[in-house]
């Protein structure tokens, strides 16, 4: 998973740039948001602009964590909040695509991407749940900068049934290695 490997991958080179930031973090993540989910709106119309907006959205998912950390600014409701606003862009990213195969009459299209929507917030959901429980729960071949990249890609490539299809199949299988993964520790727990 990129987060698991890179996710301060980028602190160092741009520490000095996010040292000028004056704003908090948590109106970077708004900001962030509010451009992902606005490709919901776009995708039906214009799939390339809408895989720009995508990419565009992750930068400020990815400068938001920057500027916490790099100005001792990280909180437990600004993590709260990036995961929250994460998930509305994920679903408004997931209704654009599903509006740009129902505008293509492409019913299997709309399943597909209704069935990857459910997979990422499942992702998501297992681990949090997993954590709630005490457990960590990192595993998994696909997390959300994963996802974005496979999104953006299957918008501005015009490949994306073909890349929601592949992004659907690694998501339910990120579901079960979580499930199977947080079964193994509890069972590990209670011994």
């Amino acid at each position: 998973m990129l987060s698991e490997k890179f996710s301060h991958f980028l602190d160092k080179p741009l520490a000095p740039l996010a040292k000028t930031f004056p704003v908090n973090p948590n109106i970077i993540t708004f900001i962030g948001m509010i451009i992902t989910s606005s490709s919901g709106f776009v995708i039906p119309f214009n799939l390339f602009l809408g895989g720009i907006l995508i990419l565009t959205g992750g930068v400020f998912d990815l400068i938001d964590g920057i500027v916490a950390r790099v100005n001792g600014r990280t909180t437990k409701f600004g993590a709260l909040l990036d995961s929250t606003l994460d998930r509305i862009a994920d679903g408004f990213i997931f209704l654009g695509i599903a509006w740009h195969f129902f505008n293509v009459n492409d019913n299997i299209g709309v399943v597909i991407t209704i069935l990857c929507m459910i997979a990422s917030f499942l992702i998501s959901y297992v681990r949090a749940r997993s954590e709630g429980l005490g457990i960590s729960c990192n595993v998994g071949i696909i997390e959300r900068p994963e996802r974005i990249i496979f999104l953006a890609f299957g918008c501005l490539s015009s490949f994306l049934f073909l890349t929601l299809l592949i992004l659907t199949i690694l998501s339910w299988i990120t579901v079960i290695q979580r499930i199977f993964h947080a079964h193994k520790k509890l069972i590990s727990l209670h011994q």
